[in-house]
């Protein structure tokens, strides 16, 4: 687990060397808290979100906690749906994915403009695309993830 939340540390990292218009449209850390929330529960799923939205909150210059607060909701949620509903389907998993991600956005973005009254900035739109490419990204790696452990068992 903590060797996920390095590799999606050092990920993003790159990413923001890259291009910050790479950062609206994938949220790696979303995807370790996903992974582990749908592979041991609800309780680690808020841990590890709280964990990791702190660490993505440290990359920003916005208030420190908003997206702790949305990634520690996210993860509860997805620990606790994923031991209620069989999302290991690929399109299931794409779904559950999608939904999480955008209630994850509209969460940080709810709390984002209330704490500082102005709008978030969506990076030319491409913020709105977040939840779909993460989606598309986290539902293949879930499917190749879980088809070589699989192979190995």
């Amino acid at each position: 687990m903590a060797l996920s939340v390095v590799a999606a540390f050092l990920l993003y990292t790159v990413l923001s060397k890259i291009s910050l218009s790479l950062l609206h449209l994938i949220n790696l850390f979303s995807l370790v808290v996903i992974y582990f929330a749908s592979e041991r529960g609800e309780i680690c799923g808020a841990c590890l979100g709280t964990f990791c939205g702190l660490i993505q909150d440290s990359f920003s210059l916005g208030v420190f906690g908003v997206a702790g607060v949305s990634k520690t909701l996210m993860g509860f949620l997805a620990g606790y749906f994923a031991g209620k509903v069989n999302v290991t389907p690929l399109k299931r998993s794409f779904l559950f994915i999608f939904v999480l991600i955008s209630m994850e956005l509209f969460i940080w973005a709810s709390l984002f403009t209330f704490i500082f009254s102005e709008r978030v900035s969506t990076g030319g739109g491409l913020l709105f695309f977040q939840p779909l490419l993460t989606a598309l990204l986290g539902s293949a790696g879930l499917y190749f993830i879980r088809k070589k452990k699989k192979s190995s068992s």
